[in-house]
Parts: C-alpha cells; structure tokens; sequence
C-alpha cells in the first residue's frame, strides 16, 4: 500500500479531520502533516484535507466517551506544543484509545501515553507562567497591551482566566513568536492579527503608542518592585527557577528605571 500524507490547515480540528479521514479510509500507512511543514515524499501520495467542524466534532466526542475529560486535554495540550511529529504521537494515542474498551490516560507502559503526558506537563507549565508573567501597558486607545512570546502555543490556555480576571477593560494580549493575539472588547474574545511597523520593539515602552499614565504605572511598580527586594536575602538562583530569564525583557519590572 502506498503511503499517505494528509495536509491540514495547522489548526486542531483540522488535524481532527485528518484524524476522521484516517479512520473513515481505513489508511495504515499515513501521516499527518501541517501544510507549512509538508516534506515531500519520494513514493508517497499527498491529500490536502479541508478543515471539516463536523468531522472533527465526531472525533471530539468519541474520544471524549472513550476517555476522561482531563485526558483530552491533554491531548489538546500536547498538540498545542507544535513539537516535530507531535501529530504521530497523537494518532497513535488516538488509535490506540480506540481500539481498547478501557480508560488509557494513565496507562503509562504506553509510549505515546507516557509521551504526550510528559510534553502536557510541559504545555501546563508554560500555561501559568504566562499567567504569571503577563505585563500590560495602557495604550493611547484604552486598551491593555501585553506581548508575550512563550515556547508553546498557549494563548487558546490562557484565555479563559484574562477573560474572568480582568472582565472590565480592554486587553489585547499578543503573541509575537506566532504573529496573532488575542483581544478582549468587553464582551467576547477574538483572535486578531497585528500589522506593525518592521522595526517595533516589543520591549519597549513608546510614547507614540501609549499613554502617558503608562510611564507613571511603571514607575511606580519598579520602584514597589525595588523596595520589597532585600539585597542581604536575595537568591538570583532561585529567583530565575520562579523567572525565567527568557521573560525578563517583557517585564517592566526588569527594564532600567
């Protein structure tokens, strides 16, 4: 039988409808490629798979009657690490949970299983230290501005607790290393995209885009910032385990006074 790679548009229920077209063709020699990352195969066959919300739903719900609820979020954490050959990893789990009657999520003997829990676990932890480390800078529209540039695509995570903790303002949290944010209008939450000029720095703080309050603010937390941190006490290797380097050029609390 030839071997097949089913394109998708690199979004989760376009992967779940090449995961749908897996099952409904019976295909055993397959893989599951985004279409930006297509490696062309000497003696394969390529099929481009148009995103399907039913299909995808079918996939959803059996999974979810094959398995936990906090197992398919798992499943949808390890997708959103973009890891290399994360879609493999997921179709066999898939596959694998299909086939058996009983519950997998914690059948770590399972490589796959034991996998796609470890790269969760990771996904998880990137989830809350941008929950942590999110700093947003009143612009000169009114809305809150945060740029954040995690390991993982965890603004879909994320979206949630900006929503419930911060209901009253405006926000627009902005992933740079992906090129799409998220925005909060009062009442919904959109994915947006970003057109800015070539040489914006995300680590700055420029007066042609915020307001002049915002100068204050930061101020004021760096200063807050500077006088609770006891020099005789302080513990830089532990305090970068809490705060990854990485972070720091988006905190203003790190930025020169």
């Amino acid at each position: 039988m030839k071997h097949k790679i089913l394109r998708y548009d690199g979004s989760f229920d376009g992967f779940l409808t090449a995961v749908f077209t897996v099952f409904e063709h019976k295909l055993n020699a397959v893989t599951i490629q985004k279409e930006t990352n297509t490696q062309e195969g000497l003696f394969s066959e390529n099929e481009t798979v148009i995103t399907d919300e039913v299909k995808a739903n079918r996939v959803w719900k059996g999974l979810k009657n094959k398995s936990s609820s906090g197992s398919n979020y798992k499943l949808y954490c390890a997708f959103l690490s973009e890891q290399s050959g994360v879609e493999a990893l997921l179709l066999d789990y898939i596959n694998y949970a299909f086939a058996t009657n009983v519950a997998i999520d914690k059948d770590y003997a399972h490589p796959s299983v034991l996998k796609i829990s470890q790269i969760a676990k990771m996904v998880g932890r990137e989830k809350h230290r941008m929950e942590a480390f999110v700093r947003f800078k009143l612009t000169k529209d009114d809305i809150y501005f945060a740029n954040i540039e995690p390991d993982f695509n965890v603004l879909p995570l994320i979206s949630k607790h900006f929503k419930n903790r911060y209901a009253d303002q405006k926000w627009l949290i902005y992933d740079i290393k992906r090129h799409y944010g998220l925005y909060y209008d009062l009442q919904n939450v959109s994915i947006m995209q970003m057109h800015l000029p070539d040489d914006f720095d995300f680590t700055k703080s420029e007066d042609t885009y915020f307001a002049e309050e915002e100068f204050e603010f930061q101020t004021l937390w760096q200063d807050y910032f500077k006088s609770t941190n006891i020099e005789s006490r302080e513990n830089m290797k532990l305090h970068m385990r809490h705060v990854p380097k990485r972070y720091w050029k988006y905190l203003s609390e790190k930025q020169p006074h």
